[in-house]
């Protein structure tokens, strides 16, 4: 199952990343190692560092980039804390850095951790499998206004509503302790041609995933520090798979590589109010026909690259 797993977009991350055999660089989301792999690689002389929260993919990946090279150094952490760790291992700037933001297939097909919708297991989806919030705790405590509000936001969800009231509804007789459990509320929950297009659940489940382990709060956090810690000629590479991700991205790049507006259209702008940054790509990379046709799960996947260049 984990060999199967496909990385999305991986030659022209890699491509975008202009990695140097002497450079040091980071993967905040190691996963099953498809990218660390190619970076590993091609930088001989160089380093690099991988993070997970995930124990089961370092596990796995640890010994996959072993085989390739010994200069490399796995994480345990949450990639929002990328500063601090690169610091406690006295490295203050980099070369490149790469999320992707997926989840990894072996995540998704490995029914036990609760991300999928089209298997039964218990609810759980934790990046982190040591920390106490999980999709269980969100979805049987949580009241209905917060849930309603958490599958708007976070899935677009247009019954979030009427979802929300039914699990309440569902759990004052007992609680919701599995993912076709919490499938066949939502389903009950919206009409019929609602559920023709796509799976009913996919929103919803989304929504949960992204509360559980913070991840739009956490993303913002770590793309500031990560344009922050990059070198002159340095890349960052970044990867999403839905609208909720891309935004922040996107915003966050077009901050960083415009003019200060308070001196925007002067004749001579003085240099420290210039763009320490700009966009590789100014039009989003979306996946070839080829790889969609490879990988499904690439469909939704769009890639931005930002250089520092001051």
């Amino acid at each position: 199952m984990i060999d199967m797993h496909i990385s999305v977009l991986l030659n022209e991350s890699i491509t975008g990343l202009n990695l140097k055999e002497d450079g040091i660089y980071v993967d905040c989301t190691l996963g099953y190692a498809g990218h660390s792999s190619e970076i590993l690689k091609r930088i001989r002389r160089g380093c690099l560092f991988a993070i997970d929260q995930d124990s089961d993919a370092i596990r796995y990946s640890e010994k996959k980039l072993a085989t390739i090279g010994n200069n490399f150094e796995i994480i345990n952490t949450n990639f929002v804390n990328i500063r601090d760790e690169l610091e406690k291992r006295n490295v203050f700037e980099v070369d490149g850095i790469l999320f992707d933001l997926g989840v990894s297939s072996p995540q998704l097909d490995d029914k036990d951790r609760g991300f999928s919708y089209h298997q039964d297991a218990p609810l759980d989806m934790r990046m982190n499998q040591k920390q106490a919030l999980s999709a269980k705790v969100v979805v049987n405590t949580y009241e209905e206004k917060a849930l309603a509000d958490i599958f708007f936001k976070y899935g677009e969800e247009k019954y979030a509503r009427s979802i929300a009231k039914n699990i309440v509804k569902y759990r004052e007789k007992k609680e919701i302790e599995t993912t076709l459990e919490l499938v066949e509320i939502i389903k009950s929950s919206i009409p019929e041609k609602a559920k023709r297009d796509k799976h009913p659940a996919r929103k919803v489940f989304q929504a949960i995933r992204i509360e559980v382990n913070d991840e739009l709060n956490v993303l913002t956090e770590a793309i500031m520090e990560s344009l922050s810690l990059l070198k002159v000629g340095g890349r960052l590479v970044v990867i999403t798979f839905h609208s909720l991700e891309d935004r922040i991205v996107k915003n966050i790049f077009r901050e960083a590589t415009e003019i200060d507006p308070k001196v925007k259209g002067l004749p001579d702008i003085p240099l420290e109010y210039l763009p320490k940054y700009r966009l590789i790509n100014s039009k989003v990379i979306v996946p070839s026909d080829e790889e969609l046709e490879a990988n499904n799960r690439s469909r939704s996947s769009k890639l931005r690259i930002i250089e520092r260049i001051g």
